[in-house]
């Protein structure tokens, strides 16, 4: 089993959440539901491995409810480390404006 680490995992890992019966692929990050914009999760996901079939079954997660990753996705030295260091730099600037 992978250790889950720091948040946050690349676009098409594969895992279990907390409580979950069916496995979720991660697609996107810092998700909002249309009906409560003013929480933002972790992640976005789809079930796997059917993928998405509607855009309701979509599913929005925090990294705390990962219990278990079954595949990582791909993680490369360029795009996807750099485009992680901006999200987290994007994240603290919102929770700065949050406290304001």
């Amino acid at each position: 089993m992978e250790k889950i680490g720091e948040k946050f995992l690349p676009i098409g890992t594969v895992v279990m959440l907390k409580g979950g019966t069916k496995r979720v692929m991660i697609t996107g990050f810092c998700a909002m539901a249309q009906a409560n914009t003013e929480k933002m999760w972790d992640y976005s996901g789809c079930i796997y491995p059917e993928g998405i079939l509607t855009s309701q079954q979509t599913c929005l997660f925090d990294h705390s409810q990962i219990e278990k990753i079954y595949h990582l996705g791909l993680e490369d030295d360029e795009e996807e480390k750099e485009f992680k260091t901006k999200l987290k730099g994007l994240l603290e600037k919102a929770k700065d404006v949050d406290k304001k």
